[in-house]
């Protein structure tokens, strides 16, 4: 694959997918997997600022509306474990824009791509 042999001379980027729907999440893993990125999963905010600890992705994509902590809230946890952190966030719900505005007035100011998201609309936002 194209994405395979750059990853052979350098370290694949770390990527961190979070989606409380486990199919959206497992399949953006997978296709980032095959574009050469190393990718961990987390069905949970909870659960990606854990394995954030862990893994240290340079980047996070992650749903916004989740059960518990949501998106936007693990994004910032996560943002002050790792301030280097690119982050991108996607959400089908029109409650997101309430939620970005607050983070906004928090000093976070997050991308954020309406659901469904295009697997090549994904890379190429990353790619940035």
């Amino acid at each position: 694959m194209m994405g395979r042999s750059m990853s052979e001379t350098k370290s694949r980027q770390r990527v961190l997918v979070a989606d409380d729907e486990r199919v959206i999440a497992d399949t953006l893993s997978m296709i980032l997997n095959q574009s050469g990125f190393e990718t961990r999963v987390a069905y949970s905010g909870e659960q990606a600022v854990e394995i954030a600890g862990e893994f240290h992705p340079e980047m996070l994509i992650s749903d916004v509306i989740m059960v518990g902590v949501n998106g936007i809230d693990a994004a910032i946890e996560i943002r002050r474990m790792l301030p280097e952190i690119k982050v991108l966030l996607f959400s089908g719900q029109a409650a997101t824009a309430d939620l970005l505005e607050k983070a906004r007035a928090r000093g976070y100011d997050f991308e954020i791509l309406a659901k469904p998201v295009h697997p090549q609309d994904l890379l190429a936002r990353m790619r940035r």
